[in-house]
């Protein structure tokens, strides 16, 4: 039988993000403001309620003082936002903290404090005011909260002047708990936004108990959900969210993704389009329905979408990185440089970005550039199993299969399920002749994709390499079947079926 051919390349691919939260700053300089508020409390008021409104109201305050502070010693004065709306965007941050309360009977008293990092927080509002989809959920929350007092001051006006029955006590009791309600949605969307998506679904959850009909609350919800893995509890919190505000297009936006991340692209596209129909200035839509287009295989549409994101938006970062990657799935890497050129610029803390430029790089064969961005983004995120990955196979490339095999055991360790990486792997090992543990290395592939042609087709060279021609022959029939040509065409030089 003719000699068999020698280990050559890597099996890659190139992905897009969603969404990408930054960390804390390491050298903070951080300002403290206090607040005190007294409720003195009407006939209506519980010790409960009491808290409700002062709470509220000392976070009003704290906030305002806050965002002053920020519109007057940071560049957040450069920012083109009016006074409420560095409220709106603080206010989704920063949390409250009690440092004491007291209730005589009659009046709640609270003292609280908020304590933040000046540099931090100008960086995390201009990330948010960036993020259209998420600042108008911000907004809608603390208009849900100044409709809860509005009715609250109203309704007690009507107890005081003794006009009520016993329907206003309940509607001043459903009152409180909307109030309270937007509290833990508040809190709740601060600590998904710091990364903490456990405890932001707690919050979200909390809200529901308190008030079962808060469409934001299931939003929020839904949104920690989708990023604790859970998509099908997500869809089912937007799915609730719709039935309370049909009109609500971020929540077809959202579901969208939730679907798009189960694998059912069509159905993300119907809801994308939905979205679209009732918020055609939505760049979010657009991108995320470009991503949809592009994991159907159809990145020239993808393009159109990502056109009309950046359109609506040209500092929309994800969608100059989703483009990118469509270029790059129909070879035009140039192209896709330049746009991850201005991702970057736009977020040069997108890791992502850099890992595609990266590929782009490796693709054009400046592997030492795609090296150096794989270095930056594993700087920006250590745990990225990809970013391993893929400075694997640049190192694979310059001939150093140890330092390639150095980096494939730290992605598969951060991602044991990556077939892609084993394979690699198992082609380094090849190259540096070691034949068995290349079977080893395709064996879990396989095992981990069974329909992988490629691990079919590099085990075959290997059981090639080691004289075992029956086996050889198994596997290059195993990926023939699977459609790779290569092995069809071996297989049909030597005059085999498969």
């Amino acid at each position: 039988m003719g000699r068999h051919k020698a280990f050559a390349g890597v099996v890659s691919s190139v992905i897009v993000l969603f969404l990408i939260f930054t960390g804390p700053s390491a050298f903070a300089k951080w300002v403290t403001f206090e607040e005190e508020y007294t409720y003195q409390a009407s006939e209506a008021d519980s010790k409960l309620s009491s808290r409700v409104i002062a709470l509220e109201q000392v976070k009003r305050l704290l906030l305002e003082k806050l965002g002053t502070y920020l519109e007057s010693e940071t560049e957040v004065k450069n920012f083109q936002l009016t006074k409420d709306q560095i409220v709106v965007l603080t206010g989704g941050i920063v949390r409250a903290e009690i440092i004491d309360e007291t209730w005589d009977g009659k009046k709640y008293s609270l003292k609280a404090k908020i304590t933040a990092d000046p540099q931090e927080m100008t960086q995390s509002i201009e990330k948010l005011r960036q993020d259209r989809q998420k600042t108008k959920e911000l907004e809608e929350v603390r208009k849900q909260a100044q409709e809860a007092l509005q009715e609250l001051e109203k309704l007690k006006k009507e107890l005081e002047m003794a006009k009520a029955g016993k329907d206003n006590f309940t509607q001043y009791n459903e009152a409180i708990n909307r109030l309270g309600a937007t509290d833990w949605v508040e809190k709740g969307n601060s600590l998904g936004i710091a990364g903490r998506h456990r405890e932001a679904m707690e919050a979200f959850s909390k809200a529901i108990q308190l008030n079962p009909n808060d469409s934001m609350a299931y939003m929020g919800r839904g949104v920690a959900s989708g990023f604790l893995g859970d998509q099908r509890q997500a869809i089912r919190d937007y799915d609730r969210a719709i039935q309370l505000n049909p009109n609500n297009a971020m929540a077809y936006t959202n579901r969208g993704a939730a679907f798009g991340n189960l694998g059912d692209h069509r159905q993300a596209i119907r809801d994308y389009d939905r979205a679209i129909q009732m918020n055609p200035n939505d760049s979010m839509a657009y991108t995320n329905r470009g991503a949809a287009f592009g994991s159907m295989g159809d990145n020239r549409q993808a393009i159109r979408d990502y056109d009309r994101a950046i359109q609506l938006n040209p500092n929309n970062a994800m969608a100059y990185t989703n483009r990118g990657a469509a270029f790059g799935n129909l070879g035009d890497h140039q192209r896709a440089i330049r746009d991850y050129d201005r991702a970057i610029q736009l977020n040069p803390s997108d890791a992502m970005a850099y890992i595609n430029r990266g590929a782009a790089f490796g693709n054009l064969g400046d592997q030492r550039q795609a090296i150096r961005d794989y270095d930056r983004a594993i700087q920006l995120n250590p745990n990225n199993a990809m970013a391993y990955r893929n400075r694997a196979g640049a190192f694979g490339s310059l001939g150093d299969h140890r330092q390639a095999i150095r980096d494939y055991d730290r992605a598969i360790q951060l991602n044991p399920n990556d077939a892609i990486a084993f394979v690699n792997r198992g082609i380094a090992y090849g190259n540096l002749g070691d034949h068995r543990r290349a079977i080893q290395e395709f064996d879990r592939a396989i095992q981990l994709n069974p329909n992988d042609a490629h691990a079919y087709n590099y085990r075959a060279i290997a059981y090639g390499f080691l004289g075992d021609q029956a086996q050889a022959i198994n596997n290059y029939r195993a990926a023939a079947r699977l459609g790779l040509q290569s092995a069809q065409d071996f297989l049909r030089s030597r005059k085999l079926n498969w």
